[in-house]
């Protein structure tokens, strides 16, 4: 990826939510933006599985880069390391980052690596996810016809990679070679990463965009406003199924029905050639309270019931281009997908 190091830095990307501070990992809490800059101080392997449990740092990317800096807390305090990857294992199912990093991680440990060495694996994780960001932000762009109109979902920037993003990426890549004319974010509920943290990332760096309701997309669609939907994954199938943020299989259902191209945009870490097909991802549930409450006042009535999934999974064959840092792929399906990554994938 010399061509992705080689990028200059961009002027509409300034966030960096994941810092190392030689002793103890700095997150950005993400549940108090868009009006609260706070950070977390997480000093030990059991605070760092807590802060991805309870989201404060979340985006598959940067889950499993937060997730290699606990490896490291752990190394560094002597604790019980089988211990801890088992603890930072179990904080999020679904996102296949978390576990590439922590096998990673593992096999650093296997080979004799003490913690000076687990924490030059954990930079170079940071690292390579930026590079692969950068790279895919620019193969993204290229797609996309000047003067478009793009819609993206939930939050897949600096927030929730080493930094760029990835979907975020390509619209950042894209406003400043004036290929994206229009930006609009669907809110995401029932975190609002659309609404609180998306929107606070393009503001922050000079890119205009509108908020929509979740439940507006098909009407933008229709009004022809958009030309592409641009989201991130949590996990591709080796099939090109995609586990992303919640409503996004509706949002490619409605992509294809008003002809508006739809891309998936995921580091090839994020690839599960283990994982034959959709059907096989793992759905992370949360608490129901999540849909029965906001910010911390019921809005539901007592006693109602609430289902409250997390991810939902595209079926491959509504993905018109699945962009990872090793190259685009256009109709992404189980030959494509075993054609760049080969039988095993990344992993």
């Amino acid at each position: 990826m010399e061509h992705a190091e080689s990028l200059p830095p961009s002027d509409h990307d300034t966030v960096r939510a994941v810092q190392w501070q030689g002793d103890h990992l700095r997150l950005l809490d993400q549940r108090r933006l868009p009006f609260d800059e706070a950070w977390v101080d997480c000093r030990d392997a059991n605070a760092v599985a807590e802060a991805i449990s309870d989201l404060v740092v979340r985006g598959a990317p940067a889950i499993g880069i937060a997730a290699a800096w606990g490896v490291v807390l752990a190394a560094q305090s002597g604790d019980d390391l089988d211990a801890a990857l088992a603890r930072l294992r179990a904080a999020r199912p679904t996102a296949v980052n978390l576990m590439w990093a922590l096998d990673r991680m593992r096999g650093c440990i296997d080979a004799g690596a003490d913690a000076a060495a687990l924490a030059r694996e954990a930079q170079a994780i940071q690292d390579e996810d930026l590079a692969a960001n950068r790279a895919m932000g620019a193969m993204g762009a290229a797609l996309i016809q000047p003067g478009s109109g793009v819609l993206t979902h939930c939050n897949t920037g600096s927030l929730a990679t080493a930094g760029f993003g990835t979907a975020l990426g390509v619209i950042r890549a894209g406003y400043a070679s004036a290929s994206i004319a229009r930006v609009f974010a669907g809110e995401t509920r029932p975190w609002l990463q659309g609404a609180r943290l998306t929107m606070w990332e393009l503001q922050r760096d000079g890119i205009p965009a509108t908020l929509i309701a979740d439940s507006a997309a098909s009407h933008l669609m229709k009004a022809g406003e958009v030309q592409w939907v641009i989201v991130g994954a949590d996990r591709i199938a080796a099939n090109g199924d995609t586990a992303n943020k919640i409503g996004t299989y509706q949002l490619a259902i409605a992509a294809k029905h008003h002809g508006v191209k739809f891309m998936v945009v995921a580091p090839s870490t994020t690839v599960d050639m283990a994982t034959p097909s959709g059907d096989d991802i793992h759905i992370e549930l949360r608490d129901p309270l999540e849909l029965l409450s906001h910010a911390g006042q019921r809005t539901v009535a007592e006693n109602a019931l609430a289902w409250n999934p997390v991810f939902d999974v595209t079926p491959h064959d509504l993905i018109d281009v699945l962009v990872t840092e090793r190259g685009v792929i256009t109709s992404p399906d189980a030959t494509a997908l075993r054609a760049m990554f080969g039988a095993s994938g990344s992993h």
